[in-house]
């Protein structure tokens, strides 16, 4: 493993423990969501930071506000890891009210509005928020059972981006349908949809790398997750690299994170997150994390805040459900 690679992966272990320092009553897998959007950043999460952020979202809103339910330890990264983290938060306030305008509240509707603060300039919120629905809606229509709450976020992705609605529909529709043959979950393929319309390309080009990147980790004994994986999946098929050294880089990563504490056999991090980990580690060999911090949208922008979109909406889905399912059980 070259030395750069091995920084990543090294800052990754240190950022998930620093988020336990400040969220040690949270699953793992929050705590290393946090942490991914830390490295994804290629930033070391500073503790003071993070925490002055929780206690502004304290401060800001009450006790059963969806900025505190199970993702706010992801809308607090977030905001912390961006380059004016009071300002990024205040954004997100801003254009959380108006998404509220447009959408019935949700615990994925405050992710949704920090995809648009960290992305946007405030004169754009109000179009940006219009054009969410608009899309939303547009989608709900193509896909009537699997489009919910969770998929607000990218929609707020795809209203950044300069194609036409009808562009953005015809790719997403088009990827869905070469797509879906290969995955049991049409819910994980039409986020992956969304991701891959976001980027350059034919629809055919796109799925037909994805595919192949998901089959060269088969063939070599690893076993892609097909679900809240998938999005990851389609970030690195879009990039220009040779999909055998991607291949190659993400084997070596899982490998090295396997004899790390928390990512072995007996932690709560099953094979299938930790390769997508290995994926996201990968990535930052192919792109300009600094981009995150231009006002303007861009294809590796979109993705590397499509890819937290994701993660963070499934793991707070999940930890709902077990929330759930536990005070079912009392």
């Amino acid at each position: 493993m070259d030395e750069i690679i091995l920084r990543s992966c090294q800052q990754l272990i240190e950022n998930r423990d620093r988020a336990k320092s400040v969220f040690p009553w949270q699953g793992g897998l929050m705590q290393l969501c946090c942490a991914g959007i830390y490295s994804a950043r290629n930033q070391t999460l500073q503790e003071d930071v993070l925490k002055d952020c929780v206690s502004q979202i304290k401060k800001r809103t009450g006790l059963f506000s969806n900025f505190r339910g199970t993702a706010y330890c992801a809308i607090a990264a977030m905001a912390a890891s961006s380059s004016r983290p009071e300002r990024t938060l205040e954004n997100g306030f801003q254009v959380y009210s108006l998404l509220k305008k447009e959408f019935w509240g949700s615990i994925y509707l405050p992710l949704t509005a920090m995809v648009v603060a960290q992305l946007a300039e405030p004169y754009r919120f109000d179009q940006i928020t219009a054009r969410t629905r608009r899309i939303y809606d547009r989608m709900k229509a193509e896909h009537p059972f699997l489009t919910s709450g969770e998929d607000s976020a990218f929609c707020a992705l795809l209203a950044l981006s300069e194609q036409t609605d009808d562009a953005l529909i015809e790719n997403m529709e088009q990827c869905y349908r070469l797509l879906k043959p290969n995955f049991f979950s049409g819910n994980a393929v039409q986020s992956l949809s969304h991701v891959l319309a976001l980027c350059p390309g034919s629809a055919k080009e796109k799925c037909d790398r994805t595919m192949a990147l998901y089959h060269k980790l088969s063939a070599a004994g690893r076993k892609y997750g097909a679900s809240y994986e998938l999005p990851t999946l389609g970030v690195l098929a879009a990039s220009s690299e040779d999909l055998d050294e991607i291949a190659r880089r993400m084997l070596e990563i899982d490998d090295w994170l396997s004899t790390q504490k928390g990512f072995g056999v007996f932690s709560s991090i099953t094979r299938k997150q930790r390769l997508m980990y290995a994926g996201i580690l990968a990535q930052e060999s192919y792109q300009n994390a600094n981009a995150l911090e231009t006002a303007a949208i861009g294809s590796t922008v979109a993705l590397v805040v499509a890819q937290e979109a994701a993660i963070c909406a499934a793991v707070a889905a999940s930890s709902a459900a077990a929330a759930s399912n536990s005070g079912g059980n009392t």
